[in-house]
């Protein structure tokens, strides 16, 4: 898996990155022509990549097979997929190893006695949509498919560190904290082996704890707590991160970690005990040439952009972004929200309700909380978008959701984005009521915000939520890149530079407003089931445009963001 860093020093690892062949199967006949066994044919497409940048697949939806050939000395091989869109089943040499369901978060297959010499891994992929899918086919972005972030594979040696989870309790001061590590471990021995495992916090040993594993067994294991004092606390514009490593004789785990407070409490929100206003932007993983697939040097230029702007937050619009993305926010001190992909346009009432659907949400969940939870930037968990949150089955599919992330899921806000404040009856799962609003552009004027904001604080306090802070998790207005017209019609420039400049400020003098997140970083492809309403096939609210040429909105956000920092 692709890092900023070096995740094992011991452990044998090899891309599978690059060349692979592909073959497209709309007929779906390649289960029964024994596709897994070698392709019939195919052409060379490079991993990671989408396959609908490839010619005459733009708008490709179905099944697909990629098959690489690679050279091993054998062993006991892990098989790691950064994200795969969005359904698969994975074979070595015609064997299945598994499935995996869902687009953004990485999976894994762990196979003993493999023999040295050639062998051949297959991925069956299929990105189409049924009553059952995560998102919903009806959905503000494109329907992307493919192998879209990188593939590995890992030789293991005795006991092995699979993953941890790396879990503190501040001091009041701030100063000290008492610290609990949580590993999950697999004997890639035959037998049962005993080993001791060493943590290190930057290259200070800290505990060595001895286990016992079963051969061939998967073991979580509590190490012993410890204390770490002067701490050197990870702040916005301030990515302080400690480096932890985890030892066995045979393996290691490499990560960063960072020490911070997240607290919501009398409408404010607060870093560090210290209280903040979110100056954000949602953020598509998403460019024309990649897609989805998107290289670590776009990723760079796209943070670069958004620290310009004067943001210290980005919202990860509506999935979980790449691991080394979120690296790099680490690193720069800013603050992520990062969401699963329930999208609210296309899930109905009957949707919500349905048991396969939130059985695949809430284990959506617990991947993204599984593998994004040691991030000091993330400050957010996002349980959904824009559901009919006025329903008895959003109400339950919220409390399922928030229940779970409170108690798994960390130091961090959980939260959801509602577009229909006004009968909303899921407010007590949300620690922060985030609102998605577009006045001034899917309906009323810029003179529709102040009465809106005034009736919804009434019905929040008749609710009892009235000391919940509010973020706006999306406004803005769409416009054509170079259409400019001093009279400020809808898709000009000047208008959503209006719109921005408008919203901002009125959003930042609210007493009850804790930030914002401007809809959209950049414009993005759009599914072609949103209609007419998406010039271009793109959704073109952002402030730039898909190639990061900066409209007028994004000078007038600017603007603003950086005289609010400023204040401060």
């Amino acid at each position: 898996m692709k890092r900023l860093f070096d995740e094992h020093k011991k452990r044998k690892s090899a891309s599978l990155d690059g060349a692979w062949r592909f073959l497209t199967d709309p007929r779906g006949i390649g289960d029964e022509k024994g596709y897994k066994d070698g392709l019939p044919k195919g052409e060379t497409v490079i991993v990671p990549s989408v396959w609908n940048t490839e010619s005459g697949l733009l708008e490709y939806e179905g099944i697909a097979w990629y098959e690489k050939k690679f050279y091993t000395e054998g062993g006991c091989l892990r098989f790691h997929f950064g994200a795969v869109m969005t359904e698969c089943q994975v074979f070595l040499d015609g064997e299945l190893l598994g499935e995996h369901y869902g687009g953004f978060c990485e999976f894994d297959f762990i196979v003993p006695d493999v023999e040295r010499g050639e062998h051949r891994l297959t991925v069956r992929v299929d990105n189409r949509f049924d009553a059952h899918s995560i998102p919903q086919k009806k959905v503000d972005w494109y329907h992307y498919g493919g192998i879209t972030r990188s593939v590995t594979v890992e030789t293991l040696e005795g006991v092995c560190i699979l993953n941890h989870r790396f879990r503190y309790e501040l001091s009041d001061d701030l100063n000290s904290a008492e610290c609990f590590s949580t590993v999950t471990l697999y004997n890639a021995n035959p037998c049962e082996t005993e080993a001791n495992i060493k943590l290190t916090l930057d290259g200070v040993e800290f505990v060595c704890d001895a286990v016992s594993l079963p051969g061939r067994e998967t073991f979580v294991a509590q190490l012993d707590p410890f204390t770490v004092n002067d701490l050197r606390l990870w702040d916005e514009g301030k990515g302080e991160l400690y480096a932890v490593e985890y030892i066995t004789e045979t393996d290691d785990l490499c990560d960063r970690i960072g020490f911070r407070k997240i607290e919501v409490k009398d409408v404010k929100l607060l870093l560090n005990n210290r209280e903040i206003e979110i100056r954000g932007v949602n953020r598509h993983h998403d460019h024309p040439d990649f897609g989805m697939a998107f290289p670590p040097a776009r990723m760079k230029h796209d943070i670069d952009l958004i620290c310009d702007l004067g943001c210290n937050a980005i919202r990860g619009s509506h999935y979980p972004n790449s691991r080394d993305f979120v690296d790099m926010l680490d690193e720069r001190g800013i603050l992520f929200w990062s969401e699963i992909p329930i999208w609210g346009g296309g899930f109905s009432q009957a949707a919500l309700g349905d048991e396969t659907v939130v059985k695949r949400g809430l284990n959506m969940h617990r991947e993204m909380v599984d593998k994004y939870y040691n991030h000091p930037s993330i400050i957010i968990w996002g349980m959904h978008n824009e559901i009919l949150t006025g329903t008895e089955e959003a109400y339950e599919m919220s409390k399922t959701y928030y229940e779970y992330l409170k108690a798994t899921g960390g130091n961090r806000a959980v939260v959801y984005a509602s577009d229909k404040p006004l009968v909303d009856i899921c407010f007590e799962f949300s620690d922060i009521i985030c609102l998605n609003q577009y006045y001034g552009w899917y309906s009323g004027g810029l003179d529709a915000w102040e009465p809106f904001f005034e009736k919804f604080c009434e019905r929040l306090k008749t609710l009892g939520f009235e000391n919940k802070p509010i973020i706006m998790s999306e406004f803005g207005a769409g416009a054509l890149y170079g259409f400019h017209d001093a009279e400020l019609p809808i898709w000009s420039e000047e208008y959503q530079a209006k719109l921005i400049d408008f919203c901002l400020n009125l959003f930042h003098k609210h007493p009850a407003i804790v930030g914002s997140f401007i809809w959209q970083f950049c414009d993005i492809r759009t599914a072609k089931e949103m209609g007419m309403s998406r010039a271009r096939g793109f959704n073109n609210k952002g402030i730039m445009n898909e190639y990061r040429r900066p409209k007028e909105a994004y000078f007038a956000a600017q603007r603003c963001y950086k005289s609010f920092k400023s204040e401060r």
